[in-house]
């Protein structure tokens, strides 16, 4: 494992995970925790450890969270582009990185970012876009999950206020208000999800598959919200097998 910074903040950092021997295709993770503080990239070790011993590359991904001792809106977004602006550099210094294969996954508050940075980084000059993003149990309306009161208003701390109050900010960060993406996604969500509810995951792709995406949605009968990224997991070894399917 290496780590590897993207910017002079301490949370502006990855941890890379290389395939033992041949070029891997690259798949930059992104971990949840209702994008607060204290919660890092710590979460997705084991399943980053799993991936790359599939043969992939992968980058665990840290960033800047909301909270005490963490940063305000838009930080968190602005770390996204500026890890994914960062890719190219990250190829050329290693090669057994293959950039050009490259897919964005998250868990939950990660799913969010993993679909919003699909969205943003054909917008990065120079910039890789990526061929499929797969969401965990992911948030991808957050105007929907705000009504829900995710995280015990988790969306509103992040976004800095209310739909209502900021509605810009709620147009600029949720997926569903940026629809179609224009690439393949798929969303799995465990039934048992307690977190996050499974119904907002299947609104979401019918929304984008209405609106002309290559979009699926898998539910997971018997898996809870921290199961996906659990590799002792039947759940987590459905998400593995769309990961590298999706490479």
């Amino acid at each position: 494992m290496l780590t590897i910074a993207y910017g002079a903040d301490q949370d502006q950092a990855g941890d890379l995970f290389l395939p033992e021997v041949h070029e891997g295709p690259l798949v930059c993770l992104f971990h949840g925790g209702f994008w607060r503080m204290p919660y890092g990239r710590d979460q997705l070790d084991p399943m980053a450890r799993d991936l790359s011993q599939a043969g992939l590359a992968v980058w665990n991904l840290g960033y800047r969270r909301v909270g005490p001792g963490g940063h305000p809106w838009p930080a968190t977004l602005r770390d996204v582009e500026k890890a994914l602006a960062f890719l190219p550099e990250l190829h050329q210094a290693h090669p057994r990185v293959n950039a050009r294969r490259l897919v964005l996954v998250g868990h939950s508050a990660g799913g969010h970012l993993a679909f919003w940075g699909a969205l943003k980084a054909r917008d990065i000059p120079g910039g890789l876009r990526p061929a499929t993003v797969v969401g965990l149990a992911p948030i991808l309306d957050l105007v929907a999950a705000a009504a829900a009161g995710l995280g015990a208003g988790a969306v509103e701390q992040f976004l800095g206020g209310s739909p209502s109050a900021v509605p810009d900010r709620y147009q600029e960060a949720s997926p569903a208000a940026r629809l179609p993406l224009g690439i393949p996604q798929y969303v799995l969500h465990g039934e048992e999800d307690t977190a996050v509810p499974p119904r907002l995951s299947e609104d979401y792709v019918a929304s984008a598959r209405q609106a002309g995406d290559d979009a699926a949605y898998v539910p997971l009968p018997g898996t809870g919200h921290m199961d996906l990224i659990d590799p002792r997991s039947p759940g987590f070894a459905r998400a593995r097998q769309y990961i590298l399917s999706a490479t």
